[in-house]
């Protein structure tokens, strides 16, 4: 599997984009040799399991110029980096508290010459700021990651679709969702047709503000 499967869906790429995409692999497997971030059997599908499925968020919403987005728990840089590449024009934070995933994030953002991005070894709860999105992949339980995010998205929208969280998971979240009635989830399998998406999803849960 290779940066092909990223051109299968999103066609209108410029050259410096596909060149950023066809990088990642070669940075990936590079860092992975010295600071294992990526599991054996992921990095031989990294276009698949993390790149094309991160930009999964990008099927459900487009981020406008300008615009700020927050990615929490990026480990390796996922979903942040491959959304990076794709939105030149928006700024991200990526958030890890474990150093060494941020070490790596770090390399691969400087060896992709990606200026929209920063990095920042950290727990979320201690980052200043707020943003249009908060955008992550699985790293707890949505009312646990709602805690952990309180207080961190803008009140005003500069989107059609109101400021939020994006949240990639997988299985039935009948029960992990029961408390939030405005949550919409999306179903990846109706963009990508590989077999990797038949049970991953998009949450989108709006921001609630009492007023």
């Amino acid at each position: 599997m290779n940066v092909r499967i990223i051109l299968k869906y999103f066609p209108e790429l410029d050259a410096a984009q596909k060149e950023q995409f066809s990088l990642l692999e070669e940075l990936y497997q590079d860092w992975n040799t010295k600071i294992n971030v990526v599991s054996r059997k992921d990095i031989d599908e990294l276009y698949l399991r993390h790149a094309l499925h991160s930009l999964g968020i990008a099927k459900i919403q487009q981020f406008n110029e300008g615009s700020e987005v927050l990615d929490v728990g990026t480990g390796g840089g996922f979903p942040g980096i491959p959304l990076a590449i794709l939105y030149p024009e928006t700024r991200f934070t990526l958030v890890d508290a474990i150093g060494k995933k941020i070490k790596v994030v770090q390399e691969v953002v400087e060896g992709l010459g990606l200026e929209n991005v920063t990095a920042h070894h950290s727990r979320v709860e201690d980052i200043s700021g707020q943003f249009d999105f908060i955008v992550s992949r699985a790293v707890a339980a949505m009312p646990t990651f709602v805690h952990w995010t309180q207080g961190k998205i803008k009140k005003i929208s500069s989107h059609e679709r109101k400021n939020g969280i994006l949240y990639l998971k997988g299985g039935d979240l009948t029960e992990e969702l029961k408390n939030y009635k405005n949550a919409q989830v999306f179903d990846l399998c109706e963009h990508f047709e590989e077999d990797f998406f038949e049970t991953k999803k998009v949450v989108y849960l709006p921001q609630k503000f009492k007023g």
